[in-house]
């Protein structure tokens, strides 16, 4: 296992594939998955020719299960350290959900010359919950009871949402994937229970809009129209609103987890932005 020990003492699991002089591309995972979810994606861009980046957020994966610390802050902090452990430079960041927040603070934070550009596909940003400045935002309520499912039974959780709103399997029509869904409550069940307990709050909660206007490097937003868990209208429009050089991609009727079941729509203009 390649690791590296953050200044907190937390060991964040990595995987880190491709010659060293290529390009990096980092990928940052949503909640309560790992570096596993980049499969397919690390596959297609290291035989591209570029060096391939994904890290288990801490609490998640294959990573410490942290009982402090699981909060965006903290999350942008650690890719800090492991950017800086790989000495990765002129790097484009892929965050998918909860790692598209880990994205936008990570990347609004980073020295010049760490980042060249950034990928916001299906992303938290620019705020999920509502709230006074985010009106629009969904229920505090929907969050509680996302932690009340999470004590009950996180197997029975996990399970739910991978067969129904995740994929959008629970469409009329949908090609339903059995392996899909083991696979995300694999990688869900890998992870501590405190640990994404806590991200629930992370990912919900915390607001993005500075660090959208902050990001001065191109972003590509890629978002599903029917995304049952991060509604389109709240975010992807809202997010290239503030970012000074944002670009949205929209993809008619396709799911939050588009990535896995449209790898070669999502691949291709990934590799588009990418070379652009």
């Amino acid at each position: 296992m390649a690791t590296i020990t953050t200044t907190d003492g937390t060991e964040i699991f990595y995987k880190d594939c491709g010659s060293k002089d290529a390009q990096p591309i980092v990928f940052h995972h949503g909640w309560p998955l790992s570096s596993d979810d980049w499969d397919n994606q690390m596959l297609f861009f290291l035989g591209q020719g570029y060096r391939v980046i994904a890290h288990d957020r801490r609490g998640h994966g294959r990573s410490s299960q942290t009982d402090a610390g699981n909060e965006m802050n903290t999350y942008a902090a650690d890719v800090i350290e492991l950017a800086e452990a790989l000495d990765l430079k002129n790097a484009v960041h892929v965050g998918h959900s909860t790692g598209g927040g880990e994205v936008a603070r990570y990347v609004a934070r980073v020295a010049a010359g760490r980042g060249a550009k950034a990928v916001l596909l299906g992303a938290v940003a620019p705020m999920m919950m509502r709230s006074d400045t985010n009106p629009a935002g969904l229920p505090p309520e929907l969050f509680d009871g996302f932690r009340a499912s999470l004590i009950a039974n996180r197997a029975e959780f996990y399970r739910e949402i991978a067969s129904g709103p995740f994929y959008g399997f629970n469409r009329v029509g949908a090609e339903v994937s059995q392996g899909l869904i083991d696979n995300w409550s694999r990688q869900g069940l890998m992870g501590g229970a405190k640990a994404q307990y806590d991200c629930i709050t992370a990912f919900s909660a915390t607001d993005f809009t500075e660090d959208l206007r902050a990001i001065n490097v191109p972003v590509l937003v890629m978002h599903g129209t029917d995304d049952q868990l991060v509604p389109f209208a709240n975010h992807a429009p809202r997010s290239v609103e503030l970012l000074k050089n944002g670009t949205l991609k929209a993809y008619e009727g396709l799911s939050h987890g588009m990535a896995a079941t449209h790898t070669e729509v999502i691949n291709a203009d990934l590799l588009a932005f990418v070379r652009s």
